[in-house]
């Protein structure tokens, strides 16, 4: 029988994970629809290999099967072998992984899939070892076993059964959107809205399961960062008082920055902890982790006054402004997991600054683990002692190889206690030698670094950087609106015909069109750009963007915002040419690792209603959360997203209007340190004339409800607080209408 595939064609792709891909004897195809194709015309199953550039299982499972010439033959003879940046398609990732946490109770990557030529799969798992492991079956076996079950006729039979029931239930999970209610005769009844109480019942919820030792929430295994759920715990407390909230928040707050999963020496977050106590971290840095921590450690410090937690979120904001920031403002993906060691650590006598051939392999977290002797090498004493008591840099170490990952493993006050110093004293010895350390490490190979520009996670990077600059005094304001007009030169075509946004921009290759995710969470990053700057035009392309997603993504009938666009409408679900088959319409309902775009698109709708005069897209967010409602009730804390998009629909949020031709800068310090839960600031000029001209710069044809009839007063910036669709007096002092804000709370 001839090889279904010829060649590996990934070297014409862009994305740096299938590029790493390329030199695989492995007949890798992109997907699309000439790789199902040709598994029709040859009769065979497609392997689908799901992963992305800094995963660090995908790389071990390449090293031991893939570029094995054996494995690759067994492949290449009976499969379609396909290769999936999750990152580029992540309507992909979706169904595949459904289907694998249906069937096996878990997921993860690389997510490997075997699949009709109509694509649907029919045996799914994740990481499989080359020889059987701990009751996993060993990689060649299992392609060698499943390409005899296929040429089984009973056998596939069998197996295209198990496919089609398999598609039905993704489908089933993916596309559920219930029946709804008919009122009654006397217009009573029908379906409503989730309630008023979702918000506390999330947050007791987040509270029973949180590990009051360690932080997070769960107490065996892996910890994830969970910046929704510590954003639910900080919401409610702020509406109860109620300090066990507030402490679970902080609490896991600390427990993150305080352990392994932060870079103590050079700042940002690592992907996630593999043990309870957040001391060794899965070690690839991703720009959305980077982007939503700082946001919820900058609302700890809006809550509880604590400078650590200001400066956790600014040493991030500067780790991705310095590592992840593209020249001209848009923000790349990851930084690899792995890295060549540096010298100190190898034997091929070479220095860090050599030539890669022949030298030590990558290996996982190499560029930012210590050993006392690299830190003696540095630093002179008694800065060394100083800086391995405080980072817990001992013989032997908490990692492999006898490294240690830095953690907070001694406090500024007991360093200074052992040594009989002051802790002033300490703490200025310890900033120098970890500035002493970073210029160290600097010198160290570096992990490679994804540089794609991805729409969604940029838009969740610009909200970042927009709601940073009041609390913590920073330009980073003009950094958030550098990376929206990078986006948007870039990424936004109003006259395209598949999509005005595209999802990937990579050295000057776009793939596209965009998912709901880039839709929404650009939109509200651009909203975010506006309250923080006061200028109209990223309102504007907020505007835009959100009539966009009403468009693609918004189905009437279902009542819901779908992740892909219809594939009825013309052309297909992606709008590209290399669509393939997909077998679902997705819906992103829960917050995983990002928030759930749905939650988000509803949300940002509901925000942006104000800045409209026909009250569309509040009806939209209300049918949504109103469609899920069920959902939503019955587990509030995994639809973090959805809860607070639910939230603001019945409450109305808080709304700051400020009338001035700018913000004074004082008001900006106080909205900075003010938490104001979910608000949305709202600057307008001072007049009605600058307001009219605002209204023809936006294709407006009369004044917003958040604007309207609301000009300064005798000339000085005037602020209008709302809250629960009833408003405050016009106040010059700001101060003052937060007041009355304080007055209704209390009163509630």
């Amino acid at each position: 029988m001839s090889q279904p595939t010829e060649r590996n064609r990934l070297d014409g792709e862009a994305s740096p994970y299938l590029r790493q891909h390329a030199d695989n004897p492995v007949n890798w195809q992109p997907w699309g629809d000439e790789a199902f194709e040709r598994a029709r015309e040859h009769d065979v199953p497609v392997f689908v290999s799901i992963g992305y550039s800094s995963c660090h299982w995908c790389h071990v499972m390449a090293e031991e099967s893939f570029e094995d010439e054996s494995v690759a033959e067994a492949m290449n003879e009976s499969f379609v072998p396909v290769k999936v940046d999750r990152e580029e398609r992540p309507d992909v990732d979706s169904t595949f992984m459904t289907v694998c946490q249906l069937v096996t109770g878990g997921g993860g990557w690389p997510l490997s899939a075997w699949c009709t030529p109509e694509g649907k799969p029919f045996y799914v798992g994740t990481y499989f070892p080359p020889e059987p492991r701990r009751n996993q079956p060993g990689f060649r076996d299992l392609c060698e076993r499943i390409a005899g079950s296929w040429s089984d006729p009973e056998q596939r039979e069998e197996m295209k059964r198990r496919a089609d029931q398999w598609a039905e239930s993704a489908r089933d999970e993916l596309e559920s959107v219930p029946t709804p209610e008919a009122p009654g005769p006397d217009g009573e009844g029908g379906a409503s809205p989730p309630g008023d109480d979702l918000l506390d019942a999330a947050a007791a919820a987040a509270l029973r399961g949180y590990d009051d030792e360690y932080g997070g929430f769960g107490s065996g295994g892996a910890k994830f960062p969970m910046p929704g759920r510590i954003d639910l715990l900080m919401r409610a407390y702020a509406r109860t008082g109620r300090d066990a909230l507030l402490s679970a928040a902080t609490g896991t707050l600390d427990g993150m920055a305080r352990g392994g999963m932060y870079d103590q020496v050079g700042g940002g977050f690592h992907r996630y902890a593999v043990d309870r106590e957040w001391t060794v971290p899965h070690f690839e840095k991703m720009l959305y982790d980077n982007a939503e921590l700082p946001m919820a450690y900058l609302d700890g410090y809006r809550l509880t006054g604590d400078p650590f937690y200001a400066r956790v979120a600014s040493e991030s904001l500067a780790f991705l402004d310095r590592e992840l920031r593209h020249d001209e403002g848009g923000f790349f993906s990851t930084l690899d997991a792995r890295s060549r060691p540096p010298a100190s650590r190898r034997d091929d006598g070479e220095s860090d600054g050599a030539a890669d051939g022949g030298a030590t392999e990558d290996v996982e977290g190499a560029f930012y683990v210590w050993t006392p002797e690299e830190v003696d090498a540095v630093l002179d004493e008694p800065a060394a002692s100083l800086a391995k008591e405080r980072y817990g840099i001992r013989p032997g170490g908490n990692f492999e190889r006898g490294t240690t990952v830095p953690t907070i493993a001694a406090s500024v006050e007991g360093v200074a206690a052992d040594r009989d110093r002051s802790p002033e004293e300490v703490r200025e010895a310890l900033t120098d030698a970890r500035t002493a350390l970073f210029d160290a490490r600097e010198s160290r190979p570096r992990p490679a670094r994804d540089e794609k520009v991805l729409a969604a996670w940029n838009g969740r990077a610009i909200s970042a950087f927009a709601r940073a600059g009041d609390p913590l005094g920073e330009p980073y304001a003009d950094i958030a609106r550098e990376a929206l007009s990078f986006c948007r030169d870039r990424l936004y075509d109003a006259e395209s015909e598949t999509g005005a946004l595209a999802r990937r921009w990579l050295d000057g290759d776009v793939r596209g069109p965009g998912y709901l995710d880039d839709y929404a969470f650009l939109a509200r990053g651009a909203l975010d750009v506006y309250a923080a700057t006061g200028d109209p035009e990223p309102l504007g392309f907020a505007l835009e963007l959100a009539e966009d997603l009403v468009d693609e993504f918004y189905d009437a009938d279902d009542g819901t915002i779908y992740f892909t666009r219809d594939p009825d409408d013309d052309g297909d679900e992606s709008g590209g040419d290399d669509a393939g088959p997909l077998i679902a319409r997705p819906q992103e309902f829960t917050d995983r690792s990002t928030p759930s775009s749905l939650g988000v698109a509803a949300e940002t709708l509901a925000l942006l209603d104000g800045f409209r005069t026909d009250g569309a897209f509040r009806e939209i967010a209300e049918r949504v959360v109103t469609t899920h409602a069920d959902r939503i009730r019955g587990g509030p804390l995994e639809h973090a997203s959805l809860v607070r998009a639910a939230d603001l629909v019945e409450t109305g949020g808080i709304e700051v209007t400020i009338a001035a031709d700018e913000v004074p800068g004082e008001w900006r310090e106080t909205l900075g340190e003010r938490y104001l839960s979910g608000a949305l600031v709202a600057p307008r000029p001072a007049t009605d004339a600058g307001l009219d001209e605002w209204l023809d710069r936006l294709g407006a044809a009369g004044a917003p409800p958040i604007w309207a009839d609301r000009d300064a007063t005798d000339g000085e910036a005037t602020a209008y607080v709302c809250q629960g669709f009833t408003c405050s007096p016009p106040r010059t002092d700001l101060d003052a209408a937060l007041e009355w804000l304080g007055t209704r709370e209390s009163a509630e």
